[in-house]
């Protein structure tokens, strides 16, 4: 936890006490003594300082000082096939570690109906795996979040107006076209599930605008190659 997150609802003027899981990384971990000045931020605000000012064996409490404004989102929106429950997990906190703008969690052909009824697609669970990847890389804002359950509605509908603003790619083994040209692009990235997009998917993505394109010679795993496309379209 190399920052520590609040709700702006948590402060009291210019103070925050903190009891719960925070509390216990600071007191476990950080051991600050009154005065010492800890980094924090508020979610989807600025970053800035938290002097201690007292901790105790039950909380912690500082006076926050904001005034620096979180790290540039990635140009980025990732439209990712959901996977496993395990994986998603990753997932959600690497998008957030890598500064990602949008991630898209799309239904697929290849995609089991029971990963649907995950507990991790909870708001809260999903929020709770964000912040996680928020406290990692310093930073306050985390990716949005869309649930799109049905693959054709999304693509035929919305995906257009999405493409608008950004090139879209579709990624998918085969495809004579490099990722790596588009690097620094407004960009959104259509991943598939573990076995690939199918060739219906593929050619309604590319009718709705999506550039087929390869993420080199290898088979990557969902997750790898989430991380991968980031790698290679950061600016």
């Amino acid at each position: 936890m190399n920052i520590i997150l609040f709700r702006s609802d948590e402060l009291d003027g210019d103070h925050l006490c903190l009891d719960d899981e925070r509390f216990e990384h600071i007191a476990s971990l950080l051991t600050p003594s009154p005065g010492d000045v800890l980094r924090v931020g508020e979610i989807n605000g600025l970053m800035g300082d938290g002097t201690v000012e007292s901790i105790t064996d039950s909380d912690v409490r500082m006076q926050v000082s904001l005034g620096k404004a979180p790290p540039d989102k990635l140009p980025l929106t990732l439209v990712v096939a959901l996977p496993r429950p395990k994986m998603l997990r990753r997932i959600l906190r690497n998008c957030a570690e890598l500064g990602v703008e949008k991630l898209v969690l799309i239904n697929a052909a290849k995609v089991e109906k029971s990963f649907w009824q995950t507990p991790v697609l909870q708001e809260r669970t999903i929020e709770q795996y964000l912040f996680r990847g928020l406290e990692q890389s310093v930073d306050t804002v985390p990716p949005t979040i869309q649930l799109a359950k049905r693959f054709r509605p999304f693509v035929e509908d919305e995906l257009p107006a999405l493409l608008k603003e950004s090139t879209g790619l579709v990624a998918h083994p085969g495809q004579d076209e490099s990722c790596d040209k588009y690097a620094g692009e407004s960009l959104l990235v259509a991943i598939g599930p573990e076995g690939g997009w199918t060739t219906f998917e593929v050619d309604l993505l590319k009718a709705a605008g999506c550039i087929g394109v390869n993420l080199g010679p290898r088979i990557l795993r969902v997750e790898n190659a989430v991380t991968s496309v980031i790698a290679k379209l950061s600016p």
